[in-house]
């Protein structure tokens, strides 16, 4: 699966939710603290330099969160038998969550990487929205991004999910059946935050 939903929609519950119905490793966010290797990469693909995304992706077995999502359209070209995977939620909420977790990282107040924060901030600005502080423009280009999303993949390749929507259509689509077991919600905005050493709100 690729997703294209951006980061807070769910996304790490996503990742550990994939891993469990198909194994290996789902690409998220996290894999590039993991990987510092990758950021370059990254970095690289928000200039407009693609990798080869097979070799790059090569050790994953889907695909959630930023920075893979910003790319959704690519990978969507590359693996044409992927399902789509777009988690959604309103633009107003996304944003609350956005401002206090992810902005915060890369405003800097976070302690990350430099090489880090270069690579999103380009991210941002070249593939989502050039002004992360303004919330308008923040929630047009979520809003933008999902329809895009919606108007560009083939209905029956294309799965659109809420966290409150658990196993059902990742399974169905996917033809498994559903875990006995609840489906995993993870990163809240408070847990966020404390792995990111910021103050709890």
């Amino acid at each position: 699966m690729i997703g294209a939903g951006v980061g807070r929609t769910g996304t790490h519950s996503l990742k550990l939710a994939l891993e469990r119905l198909v194994g290996g490793t789902c690409h998220h966010m996290l894999e590039t603290f993991g990987h510092p290797e990758e950021v370059a990469v990254w970095h690289a693909a928000a200039e407009g330099t693609m990798p080869d995304w097979h070799e790059f992706l090569a050790g994953y077995t889907s695909t959630v969160d930023w920075p893979s999502a910003a790319f959704w359209p690519e990978l969507s070209e590359a693996y044409p038998d992927a399902v789509v995977l777009l988690s959604v939620r309103s633009a107003e909420s996304w944003w609350k969550s956005a401002d206090n977790t992810i902005l915060n990282g890369m405003r800097g107040t976070a302690g990350l990487p430099d090489e880090w924060l270069t690579m999103v901030r380009s991210l941002f600005a070249s593939r989502f929205c050039d002004d992360y502080e303004d919330a308008a423009k923040m929630q047009a280009a979520f809003e933008a991004n999902n329809q895009r999303a919606r108007d560009t993949i083939a209905p029956d390749r294309l799965v659109e999910w809420t966290p409150s929507d658990g196993w059902g259509p990742i399974c169905a689509r996917l033809g498994m059946p559903v875990p006995d077991e609840p489906f995993p919600l993870t990163n809240t905005t408070g847990e966020f935050r404390a792995m990111m050493g910021l103050a709890p709100l």
